[in-house]
């Protein structure tokens, strides 16, 4: 498809919008008055200062005491939230704040370091600055870089920066660490809806899967009661690792209407449900809105790692999850195929994965 491989107007880099000193931000990042954050009637600031996602201790699965306990917080998260905190996940904590603090340098380094991985939309692999390529949406207050780790057909070291120094090396072990974490709690969500616990690495692909990284630079915003970082969605892949920014809180996840701000634990991971889980799981898990707001005076950097199907294998409901009273809920469809909606039209709250439902 040819409207892949350009975007639709000049890109504008947010961060140098917000560096150029302006008080008023231009009209194509103004949100919807119903799509704005600040002054929402479904945030309760009073309720969401004591209210939050769970967070779970991942070494109770290790500890034969505690492991049926862990496996319980981890599956009513899943059935409630479809979000949750992970503490004690095995991955190095060093290595985490190493991984944050390397990208947050590439976001300051000069700009033209940077357009150097600009990225199109036939693939998104690089450095960007928007989602979709519908001509005169509505864009994120949000620059981004994005890179394959999986299939290794895919990983491409000279589509990674090449600086700050040594950089590929830290990203390079972040990665494996990530996929090894994912591949343990594919099996914890395999044996809490009663499957075999390699059934969803199974369906997914065996070893054959996809991994990926988002890194979402959030610039400060001199109107951040007009914008969104990130407008609301679901994750189209998945399941999602998320690293959020020690400093500043941003990200925001729907529940019962309500908008909750996450508040993130130190060296955290934050988990969520992406809608192909969603579909494996005949919506016994279900993949959940969230979105980003942004700040006045503070920049926020996050690391968003997505765990996803192989492209070209078809996802459908576990026939073990089926049964007369509940048949398949969804269409079988490639990730592939599903993932080029939010490529065309940006992110849609969870019309992607509400229009999959079978007929009925």
């Amino acid at each position: 498809m040819n409207k892949l491989h350009e975007w639709p107007e000049p890109i504008v880099r947010v961060q140098s919008l917000s560096e150029s000193g302006i008080c008023s931000i231009p009209d194509r990042y103004i949100k919807p008055a119903t799509m704005r954050a600040l002054n929402d009637p479904c945030i309760d600031e009073e309720e969401d200062e004591h209210v939050s996602i769970p967070i779970i201790d991942m070494s109770g699965l290790d500890d034969d005491a505690r492991r049926a306990t862990t496996l319980i917080q981890i599956s009513i998260a899943c059935r409630e939230w479809g979000f949750f905190q992970i503490v004690n996940h095995g991955v190095s904590p060093e290595l985490m704040d190493r991984t944050r603090e390397t990208w947050r340098d590439f976001f300051h380094l000069p700009m033209e370091i940077k357009q150097d991985y600009a990225n199109t939309p036939k693939t998104y692999e690089g450095y960007g600055s928007r989602l979709g390529v519908q001509k005169g949406a509505i864009l994120d207050w949000s620059d981004y870089y994005f890179l394959h780790f999986l299939p290794l057909c895919l990983k491409d070291y000279n589509k990674w920066p090449a600086l700050p120094s040594r950089c590929r090396e830290v990203f390079d072990e972040y990665g494996k660490q990530l996929v090894e974490l994912s591949g343990r709690l594919m099996k914890v969500l395999s044996i809490n809806l009663g499957l075999p616990e390699d059934h969803l690495q199974n369906a997914f692909g065996g070893d054959n899967i996809g991994a990926c990284l988002r890194v979402n630079f959030y610039p400060k915003c001199p109107q951040p009661e007009l914008a969104l970082g990130l407008s609301p969605h679901s994750d189209p892949g998945g399941l999602t690792l998320l690293l959020p920014d020690d400093n500043v809180a941003g990200l925001q996840v729907r529940k019962a209407n309500k908008w909750i701000t996450v508040q993130p634990a130190k060296h955290a991971f934050v988990f969520n449900i992406g809608d192909q889980i969603q579909v494996l799981s005949n919506a016994i898990y279900k993949s959940v809105e969230h979105r980003v707001i942004v700040n006045q005076s503070k920049e926020r950097l996050s690391l968003a790692f997505f765990y996803n199907p192989k492209s070209d294998i078809l996802i459908s409901p576990a026939k073990e999850l089926q049964t007369p009273e509940r048949p398949a809920l969804y269409q079988p469809m490639t990730f592939d195929e599903y993932r080029l909606f939010i490529r065309l039209k940006g992110p849609q709250g969870k019309s992607q994965v509400e229009s999959l439902k079978s007929p009925r």
